[in-house]
Parts: structure tokens; sequence; C-alpha cells
């Protein structure tokens, strides 16, 4: 007896996976070239390096697993995250050198751009989140494809128009990859029959490496909020502030959680969603936060908008605005940056007019347009590629598929015909 799903996609992932990795070579080759007249030593290469392996802990062991808690689709979270994250990096390191004001047809290989690209390339895991489980991997490639073009355009914008260094722009990556994935939600998401609600459930194995996942992105989330800080007060500072607002973010996730519950029990589920919600508040001012007990404030507020839109706002989004957002990127990584970015306005408003400086309205203009920003490429070019990905060529999955690694993995154990 044959069974239900396709039979494989041989017909469609490999000819495009394989187009798209044969056109980056291709675009190695002209344009990237090593950089012998890098001044960078050996004690800031290994201290590079070291960041960039915490990096790639959190994008790959991170955020793979952040996102296995569903009961049939954990396959497809770990290792489509894993070929994005290859996938990405590459784009966005020639995106980063194209976009570059100093791009003169070649793109130095340094490993400090690597490291650029590597953060860019968390946008299209972080916004994977809201389309998993909906999409083949075909249509997360062409997601990533555009999503990297998108918040590379945006750091340029915001580096030329609003004179942010590279810390600042990177920082706003999670209000556009949440807002980004969203849109590109709102598009996929269809009403789910019976069979694919029972898909859409958690299940105790998963929740686990889920939970995994969430240890290892907050234990390494100092080092991507410190990563592009050069003065080396400003990192230390960065470091301290993130790990408390985290710690307080944590408890506070625990205990409200049971709180909330009606028989005041724990919410795994919950807890995902909000234990990191201090670590992303915290990133753009991180290095500007004087003293740890407000980081630890921020930490607290932080935690509680997340578990409070992850309780009362999945009701507006799935009856209302008919957005199915898989594993709550927008109260993990949406609401959590958009506190963030207010914050990073008001504190610079203080910094200027504690000093004494004119130009208090000017730096809160500026601030408010780089943020609002984010979330508008976020939101437009989400839109564009929502349009893009519901294209028939793409085959993308049939609603009563959604949720179940059945659809492209090969299960030894199930009947052959499979």
């Amino acid at each position: 007896m044959g069974s239900k799903y396709q039979r494989s996609v041989r017909g469609c992932l490999p000819p495009w996976a394989l187009i798209l990795q044969g056109a980056l070579i291709v675009l190695f080759i002209f344009f990237a070239s090593s950089d012998p007249s890098s001044s960078e030593n050996q004690k800031s290469l290994l201290g590079t390096y070291q960041v960039l392996q915490d990096v790639m802990v959190m994008a790959a062991l991170g955020l793979g697993f952040l996102t296995s808690s569903l009961r049939r689709h954990s396959w497809s979270s770990v290792a489509f995250n894993l070929f994005l994250l290859a996938f990405g990096v590459q784009w966005a390191f020639l995106m980063d050198g194209f976009l570059s004001q100093s791009f003169n047809w070649t793109v130095p290989i340094k490993l400090y751009r690597v490291h650029l690209a590597a953060m860019s390339a968390m946008s299209v895991l972080i916004s994977m989140g809201a389309v998993l489980g909906k999409a083949n991997l075909v249509q997360l490639a062409v997601m990533a494809l555009v999503e990297v073009t998108a918040f590379g355009a945006f750091r340029m914008l915001t580096r030329s128009v609003f004179q942010k260094d590279d810390h600042a722009t990177m920082m706003h990556i999670h209000v556009f990859a949440a807002y980004f994935g969203l849109t590109v939600a709102w598009f996929l998401s269809r009403p789910l029959p019976t069979s694919a609600q029972e898909k859409d459930q958690v299940a105790t194995s998963p929740s686990l490496f889920a939970m995994l996942g969430t240890l290892f992105l907050w234990i390494f989330w100092p080092s991507f909020n410190s990563a592009l800080l050069n003065i080396p007060n400003e990192r230390n500072r960065a470091i301290l502030n993130t790990y408390f607002a985290l710690a307080v973010s944590a408890v506070t996730a625990t205990s409200v959680s049971a709180w909330i519950h009606p028989h005041g029990k724990l919410s795994m589920m919950r807890i995902h969603n909000a234990v990191l919600a201090g670590g992303v508040a915290v990133g753009p001012s991180c290095h500007l936060i004087p003293y740890p007990s407000l980081a630890m404030v921020l930490g607290l507020v932080a935690g509680l908008v997340s578990i409070s839109g992850a309780k009362c706002l999945p009701v507006c989004l799935h009856s209302v605005l008919r957005i199915h957002d898989t594993s709550g990127i927008h109260y993990t990584f949406g609401l959590p940056g958009l506190l963030g970015g207010i914050t990073y306005v008001v504190l610079m408003a203080f910094e200027i007019s504690w000093a004494n400086s004119a130009g208090v309205g000017y730096q809160v203009l500026i601030d408010t347009g780089a943020l609002s920003l984010a979330m508008a490429v976020g939101l437009v070019s989400g839109l564009l590629t929502g349009l893009v990905l519901n294209l028939k060529i793409w085959r993308g999955p049939h609603v009563a598929k959604f949720f179940d690694d059945q659809t492209v993995w090969e299960f030894p154990h199930l009947a052959v015909g499979f």
C-alpha cells in the first residue's frame, strides 16, 4: 500500500539547492579574495575566533534545538536550521562586502567579516521559527536569500543615513527577523485540519531538547551582545549587564509561568518564550547601562512582557490576523526586541542631556528612525517574500502534511513505499 506522503523531494530540492550553491561558488571566485594587508594580529584573531565559536554554538545548537519542541517535526527543525545557517553565512558574507562603502569589486576575506555574516544569518534562523512546519526546505532557502539581502540593506542604510556602528545595527536583528517571519507566516498560514492540529503540539522529549537549545542560547548570549563592541570597558559592561538581565528574566519566566496557570503548574513553552527575553531586551543598550540593577529591572520587565504576550496574544494572532507563529518568535524576540529598542532611545536621550549637550530631540529622532526602519524593512521584505513563496513552483507542503518530518525524511522502520 502506497504512502499518503510525497515520495521524494528529488525533483525540487537538489536542483534549486545546487544551483544556488554553484552561484555562490562562482561569486566567491570572482569577488572574494584573501587580504594580505590585514592588520589583525594573532591575539585579535584568537579573540575573534572565540567569539565566532560562541555565535556558531548559539546559531547551530541554540536556535536549532529551540524550535524542536513539536511532536513530529524535530528532525526538520534541527537539520533545516543547519542548512540555512550554512547557506546564509555564505550569502551574508558577500552581501556585507557588496554593500560596504569600501567595496572595490573584491570582498576581502577576514575573520571579522565571517563573524558579521554569521550574526546576520541568524536573522533567517529566528524568522524560520514562525513558518516552521509550513514551508519546505526550498522555500526556506529562497526566504534566506531574500531576508539576508534585506537585512544587509537595512544595516547599510542605518550606517549611512543614521550613522550607527555595527553593534547598533546588528542589535535590531530581533525586531527585523521577528516581523519578517510573522509577515511570511501570514501568507503561509492556513486553517489546520484536525490531523495537523494534533501534530502542532509539543511532546515531552522534543520539549526537553528545546530546553537544551534555550540553555545554549542563555549561556552564550553575553558573547552575542558584546561581540561587536571594541572598547574594553563597554564590552565588559555589556557582558555583565546581559548576564544579570538573563538571570532575572529566567527567574521571572519560571515564577510567572506557575502564577498564571489555573492549577499553578509550570509551562515549558512559556519558559522557552520568556527565559531569553532579558538578553534580547538589553542588547541595544547593554554597553550604556551604568548599573547592573538597571539591567535587572529591564530583564524583569522583558520577562513579564514576553510571558504575558505568550499568554494573551496568540488568540489575536491566530483568530483575528490569521497568523500561525509556530515557535512563538513574536514573544521570544519581537516584543523584547521592541522593548530593548525603546530602552536604547531613552538611554541615549538621557546620556546626551546629562552631558549638557544640545540635540536631544535630534538623537531621539535618529534612534527612533533606526528602530522604525528595522520593523518597516522587515514587514515590507516579508510581504514580498510571502508573495513569492506562495508560488506553486516551490511545491510547498499541503496543509494536511504540515508539522510532519515524515513528509521529507526517511524512516527505515516504516513500511516500504514511503
